[in-house]
């Protein structure tokens, strides 16, 4: 008795046919999440790594609307890094600014006058949380997610 439809070593065959094709079309599916991010990220590599070239705080405030464009640009995997990063940079650039003192000419040994003590442990706690293990290991868990999905560097000539 002959049967109809897929048995044997051809069914076999068709479904790892169908599976390997779901996979890829997985794989395309994955690329398209990160294409928009990818193409951000070229886009702004020069200009982010002239921002940084500014000096470790500065670099970073100068940066930072590129750093939030960015962010929102940026897949789910990675959001919390991201938010982790801007949120220590914009702590930093709020507190230099509610002191009123540039970001470039700013010193921790020799602030300007008028600038109060107060004004001066915020600018101090923000730099901290800026410098901090949790937010260092956020900026380079971005840069590795960029060059494992992107297969380019955030940013270049810093």
């Amino acid at each position: 008795m002959r049967r109809h439809g897929l048995t044997g070593r051809g069914a076999g065959t068709t479904a790892a046919l169908v599976l390997a094709g779901g996979l890829l079309a997985g794989v395309a599916a994955c690329g398209n999440t990160y294409s928009s991010y990818c193409n951000a990220v070229t886009a702004q590599q020069q200009e982010l790594g002239q921002a940084l070239s500014a000096g470790p705080s500065q670099g970073f405030i100068e940066a930072l609307p590129i750093l939030q464009g960015l962010q929102g640009k940026a897949p789910s995997d990675i959001r919390g890094d991201w938010n982790q990063v801007v949120g220590a940079v914009q702590g930093l650039r709020g507190a230099l600014q509610a002191a009123g003192v540039d970001p470039a000419t700013y010193n921790t040994s020799h602030p300007p006058t008028g600038v109060t003590a107060a004004q001066r442990a915020r600018i101090a706690a923000a730099a901290t949380a800026l410098g901090s293990q949790a937010t260092i290991s956020s900026w380079n868990a971005v840069q590795q997610q960029v060059r494992d999905v992107c297969h380019t560097q955030l940013y270049v000539g810093a």
